[in-house]
């Protein structure tokens, strides 16, 4: 079948065949990628850990390009909801999405859908474009989730946002990397079609 759901072609696309077989292990891939990234996780006095998981859903929306990459957290979020711990810490359910965490992992569908869509930019290696990318990526999840944060804990948007600047620093480090990865693969794809 030659049905792809990359709306323009994205890295993956120089080094895998495009169709709908792909373009579902892609999003499957994903989706577990995020899922591992989440387990990764560094303890923190504020009780909630530092973990991979945005650095993933970073690298999977620039991968995957919008469509690929947003399916690909949409399946995250949904396998977690079904039961699957795949969250942060192993945890799983719809009490996570309507907790206070909830608002990130839906902003991480917005978010790669964003990524990804300046991922199909054809952007090549340019480290500037995919730090801007990477950038962009992890405002949207703080757009999305603080909000959210803000409405179960019951406070106010200034006090749930001061309690994110710990993890504002560690996702600043987290799309430093991504941005700086990504063009290097870029480059090594590149050698390799030659």
């Amino acid at each position: 079948m030659s049905i792809t759901l990359a709306v323009r072609p994205t890295i993956v696309d120089r080094v895998l065949p495009r169709g709908l077989a792909t373009d579902v292990a892609l999003i499957l891939g994903g989706a577990a990628l995020t899922a591992l990234a989440a387990q990764v996780s560094i303890p923190t006095a504020l009780g909630v850990p530092f973990t991979l998981q945005t650095f993933a859903v970073l690298v999977v929306a620039a991968s995957l390009g919008s469509v690929r990459g947003a399916l690909s957290m949409l399946v995250y979020a949904m396998v977690g909801v079904l039961g699957l711990p795949v969250f942060a810490e192993a945890s799983h359910g719809l009490d996570v999405i309507f907790g206070a965490t909830g608002g990130f992992i839906m902003g991480f569908i917005v978010a790669a859908a964003v990524i990804g869509r300046i991922a199909e930019g054809n952007f090549g290696g340019k480290i500037l474009r995919y730090l801007s990318a990477a950038t962009v990526g992890s405002f949207v999840i703080y757009l999305v989730g603080i909000p959210v944060l803000a409405s179960v804990s019951q406070v106010d948007l200034l006090t749930a946002t001061s309690w994110m600047i710990p993890f504002m620093i560690w996702d600043v480090v987290k799309a430093a990397a991504a941005g700086l990865a990504l063009p290097g693969a870029w480059k090594l794809v590149d050698s390799l079609k030659k």
